[in-house]
């Protein structure tokens, strides 16, 4: 069993969970028109490392159906949780009381730890943050966004990139049709 600190109320634990949650899910941008997969092929173990795993195959590999199974949630394609609770199956959170209250250990086989942080973070996030988790609405896009706006309205990953290439189409339509 690996173990790594959980603080689940902690501001800088709630960032940190939300980057690797996005990190994971966006690792498969689509470049230039191109799908692209950092969770496959040359360079996986080094950008698993990078998030703090191991970078084996095994943990490569369940990070990356974890990963298509967050996909297809957020997408509302599949309602399918067969994956994640078996990703979860080998893993427990243990308190471990200090001065100034509890913290929680994340227990789990170390090939496993990384893709339960994710799960753990994308739970956290729909439960703090209903439907705030979203695809970009740049359908030739295949990044997530997570809305911290007042309003709740964001829609892009990117307003540089994907908010100004979407209303530049959409200007040019309703240019065409005036």
């Amino acid at each position: 069993m690996h173990s790594a600190e959980w603080h689940v109320k902690g501001e800088l634990a709630v960032v940190e969970d939300e980057e690797l949650l996005l990190t994971v899910l966006n690792s498969a941008p689509v470049i230039d028109g191109n799908p692209t997969d950092a969770l496959s092929g040359d360079g996986t173990r080094d950008w698993i490392r990078a998030l703090g795993g191991g970078g084996t195959r095994a943990e490569g590999d369940l990070l990356r159906r974890v990963r298509d199974t967050l996909h297809a949630l957020i997408r509302r394609a599949s309602t399918d949780i067969t994956l994640l609770e078996a990703a979860l199956d080998h893993a427990r959170l243990r308190p471990v009381p200090f001065a100034e209250g509890v913290t929680w250990r994340l227990e789990a086989p170390a090939d496993e730890e990384l893709a339960v942080r994710v799960i753990l973070a994308w739970s956290r996030v729909n439960t703090e943050l209903p439907h705030r988790l979203r695809a970009c609405a740049n359908h030739e896009c295949n990044l997530f966004l997570i809305d911290h706006s007042r309003p709740g309205t964001a829609r892009w990953c990117s307003m540089a990139a994907c908010g100004n290439r979407m209303k530049a189409r959409t200007h040019a339509r309703k240019q065409r049709f005036e």
